[in-house]
């Protein structure tokens, strides 16, 4: 089969199309079809060792996992013995930690893996779950609900886009912060008021809120703090990455009555099939920037790499008959 690999660390040239040997899959585990996939942020975090200790997770001086690739959509190809939620020719998507970036991939039954909501393409199923995860576990953590104020900055974002949808799903009052060109694309995603950051600083125009959620890693508390109300939370999206967070998130359980939270995304299945159940409630969808084949990865990753695009990336594999549009 066909896959992206990669075995040094490094800027995307060292991704490389090569033919690898198909996946077997175990008793509990399925084999898919891969359609489409996508590259993000985690991606690319990975194939560079950014932060250096991410080297911890992936191989001290070269990576372990030579296949990238988080999210997925796709068709069941095989079923291991033990497994019943599927069968051959099931259409699913879904999210793991490596390896999506080819023709074929395995994933336990158990795993974060679905069946692809109803009237969803494979590229829009492929969108969906992993900024929309990290969202939901952030917004889980402030609490939301009726009367409740947010602030999303990097709202035009796979993360941000999904923020400003599911914070109004949980009844939040939703400011969303973004560039100039996604301010219409950001209101239609159902945020309340919009803000362009080029023309204005949300954190000096006086008002206040319950929670901010930086939805791409560019704010500080620090900076952020006379925006929040009192008993107000910070909500940091790097997850540990940038050394600081978590230390700012101890210090603050136990100074002031402002806090910043570090929020731990959880790939579940029980996850994967909530956000399943939104798109088919017409509650969420997934918003894409631009699509490439699987053998211009590299130019999707420079892309994905200057922090400019829109939602999500998107990688085709397989589009045959089906496997663009089913």
């Amino acid at each position: 089969m066909r896959a992206v690999v990669y075995d040094r660390y490094g800027p995307p040239e060292v991704l490389r199309l090569e033919d690898v040997e198909r996946p077997v899959p175990k008793d509990d585990e399925v084999l898919v079809r891969i359609h489409a996939t996508t590259v993000n942020r985690s991606d690319c975090g990975w194939r560079k060792a950014e932060p250096f200790f991410a080297r911890y997770f992936t191989g001290l001086r070269r990576p372990k996992r030579k296949i990238l690739g988080m999210e997925l959509a796709g068709e069941v190809e095989a079923v291991g013995a033990t497994v019943t939620e599927f069968e051959v020719g099931d259409p699913v998507f879904g999210v793991k930690g490596f390896g999506a970036h080819a023709e074929f991939v395995c994933i336990l039954e158990s795993a974060g893996l679905a069946h692809k909501p109803a009237g969803m393409t494979f590229e829009e199923a492929a969108a969906v779950c992993d900024g929309a995860i990290i969202a939901l576990a952030c917004l889980r953590k402030a609490d939301l609900g009726q009367g409740r104020s947010i602030l999303v900055y990097g709202a035009s974002g796979s993360i941000g886009t999904a923020a400003v949808q599911l914070a109004k799903y949980f009844g939040a009052d939703v400011t969303a912060v973004c560039n100039t060109k996604n301010l219409e694309l950001v209101r239609s995603l159902g945020a309340d008021r919009v803000i362009d950051y080029t023309r204005k600083d949300f954190t000096k125009n006086g008002e206040t809120y319950d929670v901010i959620f930086d939805a791409v890693g560019k704010h500080s508390f620090r900076r952020c703090r006379r925006s929040l109300k009192p008993g107000g939370i910070y909500i940091e999206t790097d997850l540990g990455f940038l050394w600081h967070v978590p230390m700012l998130a101890l210090l603050t359980r136990r100074i002031g009555d402002k806090r910043v939270t570090l929020p731990i995304p959880k790939y579940t299945k029980e996850n994967v099939r909530f956000l399943k159940e939104l798109i088919e409630a017409g509650k969420y969808r997934a918003v894409i920037d631009r699509r490439y084949p699987l053998e211009d990865v590299v130019e999707a990753t420079r892309y994905v790499e200057t922090g400019q695009k829109t939602g999500n990336v998107v990688l085709t594999v397989h589009r045959n008959g089906a496997g663009a549009i089913a």
